[in-house]
């Protein structure tokens, strides 16, 4: 997915009918000019529950030049206020509607972007709420607020969220990120592993041949965590020995002035190319010509975009991090900088295995069939179970439904 640009497509195949009035309640939606893999997620969700008969109202907040409320593919979009103003504004609203008898919502999905909504402080107690939990921010905390407003940020992820959400579920994206919430946030009440799909097309045919010069890409959004620094230095140390290289970044965000002066001052106009937003088809085009997709993220909830690029037969080079390391299948998708490790020796290592036409043929078919484990209608699907199933009881603590911790396995 390119960081700022919704994928359409066919929201698959209406199999089960859901009579229900849902509402979404994410921090951005998917037209946001800062929106990336859980504004995806969200609305990969909300448009094929809308697709199969519910209500669903996608509650977010508003970037400047969007309305305030709007209907997509049957989804109608609720957008208050702005980055911080979101958040009691979204309580108010539901609270009035409350009141005001307005209709009451079956279930919630409340997405966490390092806090969530706390939704059910404002809820009817029957009303199940299902947390969703992309990473833990932590450490991230520190990267963007001041140290007091940091430990705020802590204590409404971790505390707070724990005393909220003790009668309801939490829904996390990976193996990674199920231990983080129990081992860092201490959340001891059920959790629910539904992961990432993708709708990446498989273009068919054999891995292209190595073209002498590697094409690198990273499609990431620019912002402090994704460590872009770091893929500046790697630039550089690739392209003494090697100054046909290219790195290709894609994505937009608040570091993008930082990033184009760090391309300046270190002399590597012509090296690595910002391209900013590209629209779907272009980014997957840039993508799919790539010897290889890299990430710096010092840690993720999954890593969408690895699954996207894997999905057309191109291995990633990423640290070994939370998210990261499940979804880069350490040697067979690509590969792991573990501590310790130098990253451009590992992305030489990459690249003369790629070098060899067997080999890199063997990769890009386990880069696909891995890419192909994950669906997004059947993300949606297992949602739906537990969203019917805990509409039925009236309790999405006690919910078990199809979802499982298993990681899936290319066959």
């Amino acid at each position: 997915m390119n960081p700022s640009s919704p994928a359409s497509g066919d929201p698959g195949p209406a199999a089960t009918s859901i009579n229900l009035r849902l509402a979404v309640v994410n921090w951005r939606d998917p037209w946001h000019p800062a929106a990336g893999g859980a504004e995806r997620y969200a609305w990969e969700l909300a448009r094929r529950f809308a697709g199969q008969g519910a209500r669903v109202q996608y509650v977010t907040c508003r970037a400047p030049g969007q309305k305030r409320r709007e209907r997509v593919e049957d989804v109608e979009f609720v957008r208050l206020g702005g980055r911080f103003t979101v958040y009691p504004l979204v309580l108010l609203w539901l609270l009035a509607r409350r009141i005001r008898r307005k209709g009451s919502f079956d279930a919630v999905v409340d997405c966490q972007n390092g806090i969530p909504f706390f939704t059910p402080w404002v809820l009817p107690r029957r009303v199940p709420v299902f947390c969703v939990i992309h990473h833990v921010h932590d450490a991230q905390f520190d990267l963007y607020f001041p140290r007091w407003l940091a430990w705020l940020g802590q204590m409404l992820e971790g505390p707070v969220s724990r005393w909220t959400y003790r009668r309801h579920a939490f829904v996390v994206v990976s193996p990674s990120t199920l231990r983080a919430v129990r081992e860092r946030l201490g959340w001891t009440g059920p959790a629910h592993v539904i992961p990432n799909g993708t709708s990446v097309a498989d273009p068919g045919g054999g891995a292209s041949e190595p073209a002498g010069d590697p094409d690198l890409v990273c499609v990431t959004r620019l912002v402090p965590h994704k460590r872009l620094g770091l893929l500046l230095d790697l630039a550089q140390r690739l392209a003494e020995n090697r100054p046909g290289l290219r790195l290709h970044i894609v994505g937009d965000g608040p570091e993008a002035p930082a990033l184009a002066a760090g391309i300046a001052e270190r002399g590597l106009d012509g090296v690595v190319i910002a391209h900013g937003y590209l629209a779907e088809d272009a980014k997957a085009a840039l993508v799919a010509r790539a010897d290889l997709h890299l990430s710096t993220s010092q840690g993720e909830g999954w890593g969408l975009s690895v699954i996207e690029a894997a999905a057309l037969g191109v291995p990633t080079v990423a640290h070994d991090v939370e998210g990261l390391r499940d979804a880069v299948r350490d040697g067979i998708t690509g590969w792991l900088v573990r501590d310790g490790d130098d990253q451009a020796d590992v992305v030489e290592r990459a690249l003369k295995e790629l070098d060899d036409p067997a080999r890199r043929e063997e990769i890009a078919g386990s880069c696909r069939a891995w890419g192909g484990e994950f669906d997004w209608t059947r993300t949606a699907e297992r949602m739906r179970d537990l969203l019917l199933a805990a509409v039925r009881t009236g309790d999405s603590s006690r919910t078990t439904g199809r979802p499982s911790t298993r990681r899936p396995e290319v066959p």
